[in-house]
């Protein structure tokens, strides 16, 4: 038996530090996005946008359903959006926040783990890193090049291959 270790790296912003500017700007298109949630249910509203390869801006908010799996969240709705928008643009970053209706949200705000797999496989389709801003109402931001810093060990698609 052999025990690996895994190691993931993400920069943290303290609150008020200087995000660079590319990713201060996508954070605050995901603040707006976060007004177009649909969450009746868990009162926790979350916008995500994202900047393609040419400059577009894609933003998702979560949407939810009184048949709870049926929702969608914030993060899907955008990577969804604009991989069936613009299927040959690359995906360069995106912006996650949330904002709750009964309490301040202090800690960035992680996509789950469905919205992780999405990700994977998007950077995989992409052949290309995504870079990943994690933000709440307040408190640190944290923020990751690639989504095997959130996901290690991912499940890929080349395992869904068989050999003879």
């Amino acid at each position: 038996m052999k025990v690996k270790n895994i190691n993931i790296s993400f920069e943290e912003y303290a609150e008020g530090e200087q995000l660079p500017i590319s990713d201060s700007g996508l954070l605050k298109e995901a603040k707006q996005a976060v007004n177009n949630s649909y969450a009746p249910y868990s009162e926790f509203n979350v916008g995500a946008a994202l900047l393609l390869e040419n400059g577009v801006v894609v933003k998702g908010s979560n949407q939810e359903n009184a048949a709870y799996p049926l929702g969608l969240c914030a993060e899907r709705v955008a990577v969804f959006h604009a991989n069936s928008a613009y299927p040959k643009l690359k995906i360069i970053a995106i912006a996650i926040t949330a904002k709750a209706q009964h309490f301040v949200t202090q800690s960035p705000i992680t996509p789950c783990g469905a919205c992780r797999q999405v990700m994977a496989e998007t950077e995989n389709r992409q052949n290309h890193p995504i870079r990943i801003i994690m933000n709440g109402q307040e408190g640190v931001t944290q923020i990751v090049d690639g989504i095997e810093n959130l996901l290690p060990l991912s499940f890929k698609g080349e395992k869904l291959k068989k050999t003879k």
